[in-house]
């Protein structure tokens, strides 16, 4: 009364299931320069740890007698893994079955795949490729009806960003609601060349006499990274599977943990000599705000995040004696570190990350105020910008600031966080006010300017008797900054405020649920 036959069964189904959309779809995915789900779960897992979930679910064909003929697996794979020792849902689409739609999906699997991320609080991993469970005409013929669109288990997903962290992986042609998942994480990264984004194909564009274009023309990664709706690009899948796992490392499972520490061999008092001189003090000169902060961040800590977006500001997590921050600069290089819309948004969504998941705030702030100009006020950047003002004040973690240079105008004000008690320091570069007194300085003194002999040496009187007013000490005098650093001791003084904001930081969940 032995159980082996049906055994057998099992391991002859499971065989199937592993053949996926069987040898000659395999190959094409190959010749796509594409892996399938199963070597994208092995290449992203640590070894032997994906237990994999509803392996039998597909379709099947029997004879008249019950038996097997035929079967087509589910074109969705998921399970448990671990990454780095550290337990994670894995779930992506198989699209040597079908493309990934539809009519060949087992939507339970899918929901089951959120929903116990969501409830077990584990990151999920989404190798996102094809529609992501989205209809097709064909599933009218084949479902001998057709549906009224309700995104069934969307709240899952939502849920669970509040939750633990999530990350989509755009490996292949996404569109409709697989695109819709890619946008809906907290981290997301998309394949050059060969994974592309869009949220209807090319023929269904081309139907609507919307353009003969081609996947490539309508969502590579140059359009969705530089618009947001992507975070990074990377040339190979495999990079993509590390900037994952890097993503994670910063990040604790769920909320209500904090996030991890490591060793840090990284000298707490390292001092970077080539800070002392890396400001102009041409205020209209240029530097590398990049060696600034890999300058005062533990060694190659530094992880970049929306790197091709919203470029004026920089934004990404970095380590400070082994205790992960979230960090946002300036770029000088980039519309002098003006905030654009773009740069606005971008912040938004970084802050909002930092508080879900108790990461304390840094900001290197060289600030010359919002960008301005006639596209700057058709891009609503007042209206964004006010948005990243209040998020910032919303956000509940430590917060910390650092004076480069400038902090100019509404956007300059970014040094202080409303609402609370925090540090500030300030480099003797450091240059405020609310506008620069070269933009001001003749609209302010106009009349005086007017009745002068000589404009130009009046001016030149004028600018040299502010300057001397506008010395960081003076301000320092009136407790307007709290403190002056040398930028050579930066880390150290970063390093002590990181270790007293980790004691600070608790597991409370924010006011808000993060927006994706």
């Amino acid at each position: 009364m032995s159980w082996e036959e049906e055994i057998r069964e099992l391991r002859h189904r499971e065989a199937l299931a592993f053949e996926m959309g069987g040898a000659d779809k395999v190959a094409r995915q190959h010749e796509f320069n594409k892996l399938t789900i199963r070597e994208r779960i092995d290449a992203i897992a640590d070894a032997s740890s994906f237990h994999e979930i509803g392996t039998l679910a597909g379709t099947g064909e029997y004879d008249q007698g019950g038996n097997l003929k035929t079967f087509r697996p589910s074109n969705f794979v998921f399970g448990t893994a671990e990454i780095d020792g550290r337990p994670v849902i894995l779930s992506g689409d198989d699209f040597t079955v079908r493309g990934g739609s539809a009519d060949a999906s087992i939507p339970g699997k899918r929901l089951r795949a959120e929903g116990l991320a969501y409830e077990l609080k584990l990151p999920h991993i989404r190798l996102v490729d094809g529609m992501g469970g989205g209809g097709s005409v064909k599933t009218i013929e084949t479902a001998g009806r057709t549906y009224i669109p309700e995104v069934r288990g969307w709240e899952t997903i939502v849920r669970h960003l509040a939750v633990a962290p999530s990350v989509s992986l755009a490996l292949g042609s996404v569109a409709g609601i697989g695109a819709a998942r890619v946008a809906t994480s907290h981290y997301s990264v998309i394949v050059k060349g060969s994974a592309q984004m869009m949220i209807a194909g090319p023929a269904l564009v081309d139907w609507a006499s919307l353009g003969d274009v081609s996947k490539e023309e309508l969502g590579a990664s140059k359009i969705h990274t530089r618009n947001g709706a992507i975070d990074d690009e990377v040339e190979t899948e495999a990079e993509a599977f590390e900037r994952a796992r890097r993503f994670l490392s910063y990040l604790p499972s769920c909320t209500d943990e904090l996030p991890p520490v490591t060793e840090c061999a990284d000298p707490v008092e390292r001092r970077e000599e080539k800070l002392i001189d890396i400001v102009p003090r041409d205020p209209r000169k240029v530097y590398d705000m990049f060696t600034v902060i890999n300058g005062v961040a533990d060694t190659g800590s530094f992880f970049e995040i929306g790197r091709r977006w919203g470029r004026s500001i920089i934004t990404g997590f970095a380590r400070l004696n082994g205790i992960p921050v979230a960090l946002f600069a300036e770029n000088p290089k980039v519309y002098g570190g003006a905030w654009t819309a773009d740069a606005s948004r971008k912040l938004i969504r970084f802050v909002d990350l930092a508080s879900t998941f108790h990461l304390p705030l840094i900001h290197l702030e060289d600030c010359p105020g919002f960008l301005i100009g006639k596209e700057s006020e058709e891009a609503a950047t007042i209206r964004f910008g006010s948005q990243a003002l209040a998020a910032l004040g919303q956000a509940s973690v430590p917060f910390c600031c650092v004076i480069v240079r400038k902090a100019f105008g509404v956007a300059g004000a970014a040094n202080h966080k409303p609402g609370s008690e925090h540090v500030r320091m300030a480099w003797p570069s450091g240059d405020w006010g609310s506008l620069p007194i070269e933009g001001g300085i003749e609209v302010a003194y106009k009349a005086e300017l007017a009745d002068s002999d000589d404009y130009d040496a009046h001016l030149a009187k004028i600018k040299e008797r502010l300057n001397r007013l506008r010395s960081p000490f003076r301000s320092a005098e009136y407790f307007e900054i709290e403190e002056i650093i040398d930028p050579r001791d930066t880390r150290r003084h970063l390093c002590r405020w990181a270790r007293l904001a980790r004691r600070a930081t608790g597991t409370a969940p924010p006011n808000f649920w993060y927006r994706p």
